[in-house]
């Protein structure tokens, strides 16, 4: 099945910006859209995705392009992070709870996020706060 794909100036009007903010968004290397052999842009449902965030950082939060960049790298590599934990969890999973699954979910909920509004300093013995 053919990947469904937007014209510019319909992701324009539908976003309610200028052709040219998406042209200087290719240019800065935030939008790459797929050409045609004869150079039109096509825009896909990732770039819409991606467009949606850019303009969500830059609008709604005054971010500039410098910053939506490397916002969006961090944003990568994040989830790239995040699918690697996955797997390695799953390969310990694998591993050490093979026919105990039920203990393996009840080790990995008990995992507690912290966040503390005081933080406790320990100088030469004595606690600060």
């Amino acid at each position: 099945m053919k990947e469904k794909t937007y014209l510019i100036s319909a992701v324009a009007s539908k976003y309610n910006i200028h052709p040219q903010t998406l042209r200087l968004y290719e240019r800065e290397g935030l939008l790459l859209p797929s050409r045609s052999k004869g150079n039109t842009r096509y825009y896909t449902d990732e770039d819409l995705k991606k467009l949606e965030f850019i303009l969500n950082l830059s609008r709604d939060m005054g971010v500039n392009l410098a910053g939506i960049e490397i916002i969006y790298d961090l944003k990568m590599k994040m989830e790239k992070m995040q699918e690697e934990f996955a797997k390695f969890l799953e390969e310990l999973r694998k591993e050490f709870f093979s026919g105990k699954e039920n203990l393996f979910d009840q080790k990995t909920k008990a995992l507690v996020k912290f966040s503390s509004s005081q933080v406790a300093v320990f100088k030469d013995g004595e606690s600060k706060r």
